[in-house]
C-alpha cells in the first residue's frame, strides 16, 4: 500500500489554500486585480510559504482546478476495487472521484479566465498533465505486475485527452445541477460512460 507521511499531507492542504486562495481572488478582481501578498494574506499564510509552494500568481490560480483528495479516499478507493479489476475500471472510479462537479466549474471559468489573460493557458496545461500523472502513478501502483508501464501511459493520455473538450466547451455536457433542455443534451456521467464504453470496446 502507497503511504504518504503527515508531513506531505501538510504540505498538500496549504497549497490548495493558497491555489483556492488565489483563485477566488482571480474570480472577484481578475488577474491584473491582485499580488501574490494578497494571496498570502487570504490564506494565512507568509509570502515565503506561497513562494514554497508556487512561481506565480497565474500557477496558484491555475492549481486550484486540481482535485484535492485526502489520502485516506484513495486508500479507500484502491481497498474496494475488486481483485480482478483491470486498469480501465480503476481509472473510471478515479476520474469520477476527481472530476466533480466543482472541479469541472473550476475548469471552465478558468478558460474563461485565459481567454482575458493568456498567461494562464501554460498553467492550465499544466493542471492537465498533473491529473494525467496522478492518474498513471495509481494505475502503475495497482497494476505494475499485470499490465506493462506503456499500457497505464496510454490510458491515463487517452483519458485527459478525452475530458479536455469538456472544459474547452468543444463538446456540450450538461452538469448534475443543470436542467436538461433538449433530448440531445448529455450529462457528465452519460458522457464518461460513453468515453469509457470507446476505450474498453474501440473506436
Amino acid at each position: 500500500m502507497m503511504k504518504q507521511s503527515l508531513r506531505e499531507m501538510k504540505r498538500e492542504a496549504t497549497a490548495h489554500a493558497l491555489a483556492e486562495a488565489a483563485f477566488q481572488l482571480a474570480t472577484e478582481r481578475g488577474l491584473d486585480g491582485f499580488i501574490v501578498e494578497d494571496v498570502a494574506q487570504r490564506a494565512g499564510y507568509s509570502r515565503r510559504t506561497f513562494a514554497n509552494h508556487y512561481s506565480c500568481k497565474e500557477e496558484a490560480v491555475a492549481m486550484a482546478a486540481f482535485p484535492y483528495h485526502g489520502f485516506d479516499e484513495f486508500v479507500d478507493l484502491v481497498e474496494k476495487m475488486p481483485d480482478n479489476s483491470t486498469p480501465l475500471d480503476a481509472m473510471y472510479q478515479l476520474t469520477k472521484m476527481q472530476l466533480t462537479e466543482g472541479i469541472m466549474r473550476d475548469m471552465r471559468q478558468l478558460v474563461l479566465l485565459s481567454k482575458s489573460y493568456p498567461s494562464l493557458e501554460p498553467y492550465i496545461l499544466r493542471v492537465l498533465y498533473q491529473f494525467q500523472i496522478a492518474t498513471q502513478k495509481l494505475l502503475d501502483h495497482l497494476f505494475q505486475e499485470r499490465y506493462p508501464k506503456e499500457y497505464t501511459h496510454f490510458l491515463a493520455g487517452a483519458m485527459v485527452a478525452a475530458v479536455s473538450p469538456l472544459f474547452t466547451g468543444d463538446i456540450e455536457v450538461l452538469l448534475p445541477s443543470q436542467t436538461k433542455k433538449e433530448e440531445s443534451n448529455k450529462v457528465f456521467d452519460q458522457y464518461l460512460d460513453k468515453l469509457f464504453g470507446y476505450l474498453r470496446n474501440g473506436f
